[in-house]
C-alpha cells in the first residue's frame, strides 16, 4: 500500500459523510491538501447492567448502529469509579440525536443516561486523534485512514502561525430604499488582497457573481473576512445567485458546495444580566469565513488571539470565531474529560446540594468589597490578584466533583466559612483545564517583558489577552446551569476562598501601615503617606507567598478621585472613579468616557477635561485647574449651540433588551428600533441600535429620535438635550468638589444659550 505523507498545518476539519471526516492541510510547500479520514462516532449509555443487556439486544440490528460493546468508563464524573457502560458505534452522524432520544424512550426516560451525544463531530475527531487546529503536523494517509505526528505542542507559546492567504470581501448594493434588501441588485463587488484590490463591476448581475467565484478560486484564500457576512452579505449573495439562476455555481468554499440561499435567523440570549444577539453562522468548507461583526475574540484580540484559543481549546477556527467564550472554554474541559475516560453527559443531572435558609445566607454572598472613601486621594497604590478566581480554583482544587466529594469527608482542605470538604484524592476536571491556561498566560506575559521587537510583543499580548477572556469566564461558567462539569456548590466555594484571601490580605496590609480606601473582589486600593515602590513590592510578595495567589502592583496614583452615585451624592459607587498614575497613565471606570452608550462628542469633552486635571500633582493644584477644565466644557457647549457638530459625533448606542414591540415605555432605543423595522430592517433583542436625539420633548413620539440608518443631510439635533448630557459628564467629574449640574449650567452655558437664541 502506497503511503501519502504531507507536512503542514491543520486548517479545517468537518464531517463530510455518514462516517467520514474531511481534513484540510496548509502544506509547507504552499499547497492546500484535502484528506478524507474514516471516523466512527461513539455514544455511551449507562444504567443498570441487566437493563443495558436488554437494550443492546433491542438496538443491535438498528440501521443507525454499526456495532456495540460493553466498556468501562467514568459514567458519573462525580464518582472516581469506572462502571460498565454500553458503547454504540453510530453509522451516521446526522442520526445521533434521533437515536439517543429513541433510547431514552425505550428506558421510559428514567433507566438510561446518555453520553458524548452532542459533542460536535469535528471536536470529537480532534479529541480522539489528540490533535488541534493550526497544529503543525505530519499527516500520513494509508488509504482512507489518517495518522498524525504532531510537530509542535499545544503547550508551546512560540509557535509559528501558518502562512495564511486572506481577502476582504465587500459588496456595494444598489439600494432602492433606505435599507439594503435581498431584492436590491448588486452594484459592484470588491476583493481586498493586501495592497491589491479586485473590483468587479462590469456585466450582468450573474456575471458579477460568477466573476467573484472565479476570483476566489484563483486567489484561493484560506480566510475570507467580511463585515456582516453571517447576518446579511452571504445570504444576500446566495439569494441574488438564486434569482439569477446560478446558485448551483455560487461556490466560495474549496469544496464544490454552493452557499445556501436560506436566510436563516440568529438567536438572542441572556447572559450576565444582558441580552445578546448572535447571527447564524455562514460556513465555508476548506476555507474559514470570519465575519468581523459577529466575532468577539477576533475583535478583541485579532487573528493571533483567535488562533491561540482555537489551538489551546481545540475548537475549529471558524467556530472559535463565533462561539461564546464559555463554549470555547467548555471544549477544553470536554477534551480533558475525553482523555481521562470521563464521559460527557448529554443532559446535565447534577443538582445543587440541599441548603437550609441559614446556609444559603452564609454561602450565597459573592465577592467581598470595601466601599470607596469618596473624594480626592494621593499616595494610593492599586494592587490586583492575577487571575484570582482561576488561581483559587487551581490551587484549591475546586471543581464540581471535588467540592463535597463523597470520598474525602474528613479532608483537611475546607472551604472557609462553609466548612465544605474538598477532595484530596483526585484533581478535578476544572483545575486540570485551568493549569494549561494559566501557565500559558504567565509565559506570554514573561515573553512580553523579554521581547525587544514591538511586533512580537504585540503578538504575545494578543495571545495572552485571548486567554485572559477564557480565564475570566471560567468562574461564572462553574455555576452555569448547563455547564457539563459545573455545580453551584463549587461556584460558592470559590467566592468563599476569594473573600477569605482578600480579608487576610487587608489584615496584612494594615499591619504594614496601609489604609484601605477601596477594595473590590480581587483588587485593593491602599493608601500610605510617602510609600515607596520597594515597600509595596515587598508587601505584595509576602501576600503572594502567604495566600498562594500572585498579588501584583498595578501602579501608584499621583491622585485618584472616588465618585458618588448620581442619585445620592453621599453614597459611594464601587466602580466609579478616575485618576492618574505616577507614570502619566489615566485610569477611568464607570464614567461617561468609558460607557458604550456615550456619544463620541461627550466622550471627547470629558477626556479633554481630565487631561487638563491630570497635570495637577496635589489637591491644591487640582482645584486651581478646575476653571481651565470648565473652559474646555464651555468650548464644547458653544460648538453644540452653534450647530457645528457632525451628527455622527452625537450618535447614542443602546442594546435592545427585548423586541421593540415588547417595550412598555417609549424609551429612545425602542423608538429607533421601530423606525428601523418600519423601514425594512430586521431587529432582534441583543442588537445595538444607534440613534440621534432630534427633539426629546416632541409630542410626536416618532420625532424624538432618528435611527442612524435613516439620518439625512437635513436632520437637526436637540441642542438642549445634548447640553444636558455635557453638563452631566462635567458633574460626574466635578460634582464631588461642589460643582453640581446647576452650578455648571448657570456659570458655563450663558454664552451657549445666547448662541442658541441667535
Amino acid at each position: 500500500m502506497k503511503l501519502n505523507a504531507v507536512r503542514g498545518w491543520l486548517l479545517d476539519v468537518y464531517p463530510s459523510g455518514p462516517d467520514e471526516v474531511t481534513v484540510w492541510i496548509i502544506a509547507e510547500n504552499g499547497e492546500r491538501v484535502r484528506f478524507v479520514d474514516k471516523f466512527t462516532r461513539r455514544i455511551h449509555v449507562s444504567g443498570n447492567f441487566s437493563d443495558l443487556k436488554v437494550l443492546a439486544e433491542k438496538v443491535r440490528d438498528s440501521r443507525s448502529v454499526i456495532g456495540l460493546r460493553f466498556v468501562e468508563k467514568y459514567a458519573d464524573f462525580m464518582e472516581a469509579i469506572k462502571k460498565k457502560v454500553l458503547e454504540v458505534d453510530m453509522r451516521d452522524y446526522g442520526r445521533t440525536s434521533f437515536f439517543a432520544r429513541k433510547i431514552l424512550r425505550l428506558g421510559g426516560y428514567e433507566r438510561f443516561r446518555l453520553f458524548n451525544v452532542d459533542v460536535p463531530v469535528a471536536q470529537a475527531y480532534l479529541y480522539e486523534k489528540d490533535i488541534f487546529p493550526l497544529a503543525r503536523v505530519l499527516v500520513i494517509d494509508s488509504g482512507g485512514r489518517l495518522g498524525y505526528e504532531v510537530l509542535d505542542s499545544v503547550e508551546g507559546c512560540e509557535y509559528a502561525v501558518p502562512p495564511f492567504r486572506s481577502i476582504w470581501l465587500n459588496v456595494n448594493v444598489k439600494k432602492e430604499g433606505v435599507s439594503a434588501r435581498f431584492s436590491d441588485k448588486i452594484e459592484s463587488i470588491s476583493l481586498e488582497l493586501g495592497s491589491r484590490t479586485i473590483v468587479i463591476s462590469e456585466g450582468s448581475e450573474s456575471d458579477k457573481i460568477l466573476a467573484l467565484v472565479k476570483a476566489v478560486r484563483e486567489e484561493d484564500p484560506d480566510i475570507i473576512f467580511t463585515h456582516g457576512g453571517d447576518s446579511f452579505l452571504f445570504p444576500y449573495l446566495a439569494y441574488r445567485a438564486f434569482v439569477n439562476g446560478v446558485l448551483d455555481r455560487f461556490v466560495l468554499s474549496r469544496e464544490d458546495i454552493p452557499l445556501t440561499a436560506k436566510k436563516g435567523r440568529g438567536r438572542s440570549f441572556f447572559s450576565y444580566g444582558r441580552v445578546y444577539y448572535k447571527a447564524p453562522m455562514r460556513r465555508l468548507y476548506g476555507r474559514v469565513h470570519v465575519d468581523v461583526d459577529n466575532t468577539f475574540i477576533f475583535t478583541s484580540c485579532g487573528l493571533e488571539g483567535l488562533v491561540e484559543v482555537s489551538r489551546t481549546c481545540r475548537v475549529p477556527l471558524h467556530r472559535a470565531a463565533r462561539a461564546s467564550i464559555g463554549s470555547i472554554m467548555s471544549s477544553l474541559q470536554l477534551y480533558t474529560a475525553w482523555k481521562s475516560d470521563i464521559l460527557v453527559p448529554w443532559k446535565k443531572g447534577e443538582p445543587e446540594s440541599f441548603k437550609s435558609g441559614w446556609e444559603l445566607l452564609v454561602a450565597d454572598r459573592g465577592g467581598f468589597v470595601f466601599e470607596p472613601k469618596l473624594g480626592f486621594h494621593t499616595d494610593v497604590v492599586e494592587v490586583d490578584f492575577t487571575s484570582m478566581f482561576p488561581m483559587l480554583m487551581l490551587t484549591r482544587n475546586i471543581s464540581a466533583e471535588t467540592v463535597l466529594c463523597k470520598c474525602c469527608p474528613d479532608s483537611k482542605v475546607r472551604v472557609p466559612e462553609l466548612g465544605y470538604n474538598v477532595c484530596e484524592k483526585r484533581i478535578g476536571i476544572v483545575p486540570k483545564t485551568l493549569d494549561l491556561l494559566l501557565k500559558k498566560r504567565l509565559k506570554y506575559k514573561a515573553l512580553m517583558r523579554e521581547a525587544s521587537d514591538e511586533k512580537l510583543k504585540g503578538v504575545y499580548n494578543m495571545r495572552q489577552g485571548a486567554l485572559k477572556w477564557i480565564l475570566v469566564t471560567c468562574f461564572g461558567y462553574l455555576g452555569y446551569r448547563n455547564a457539563r462539569f459545573g455545580k453551584v456548590d463549587a461556584h460558592i466555594a470559590v467566592c468563599a476562598f476569594a473573600r477569605d484571601t482578600l480579608l487576610k490580605t487587608v489584615r496584612l496590609a494594615e499591619e504594614h501601615g496601609f489604609e484601605v480606601v477601596h477594595g473590590i473582589v480581587d483588587s485593593l486600593w491602599l493608601k500610605k503617606a510617602g510609600v515607596s515602590p520597594r515597600e509595596v513590592a515587598d508587601s505584595c510578595k509576602e501576600a503572594s507567598r502567604a495566600f498562594g495567589v500572585p498579588l501584583n502592583v498595578e501602579g501608584k496614583y499621583r491622585w485618584i478621585v472616588f465618585l458618588p452615585s448620581k442619585v445620592s451624592t453621599d453614597v459611594p459607587v464601587l466602580n466609579r472613579y478616575y485618576g492618574v498614575f505616577d507614570d502619566g497613565r489615566i485610569e477611568m471606570r464607570g464614567i461617561e468616557a468609558r460607557r458604550r452608550d456615550t456619544p463620541p462628542f461627550i466622550e471627547k469633552a470629558q477626556i479633554e477635561m481630565i487631561k487638563v486635571l491630570v497635570k495637577a500633582s496635589n489637591y491644591g493644584e487640582f482645584l486651581e485647574r478646575i476653571p481651565r477644565a470648565l473652559d474646555i466644557l464651555k468650548e464644547y457647549a458653544q460648538k453644540l449651540a452653534s450647530k457645528s457638530v457632525d451628527v455622527k459625533e452625537l450618535l447614542i448606542a443602546k442594546r435592545l433588551s427585548r423586541r421593540p414591540s415588547e417595550y412598555a415605555h417609549r424609551v429612545f432605543q425602542a423608538i429607533a428600533a421601530r423606525q428601523l423595522m418600519a423601514a425594512g430592517f430586521e431587529v432582534y433583542p441583543g442588537q445595538t441600535v444607534q440613534y440621534l436625539i432630534t427633539d426629546s420633548e416632541s409630542n410626536r413620539v416618532n420625532e424624538r429620535v432618528l435611527a442612524r440608518q435613516l439620518i439625512n443631510s437635513n436632520v437637526k439635533y436637540d441642542i438642549e438635550k445634548y447640553l444636558e448630557l455635557l453638563v452631566s459628564a462635567a458633574d460626574t467629574l466635578l460634582g464631588v468638589f461642589g460643582y453640581d449640574s446647576k452650578k455648571i449650567r448657570d456659570q458655563i452655558f450663558y454664552r451657549a444659550k445666547q448662541l442658541m437664541l441667535n
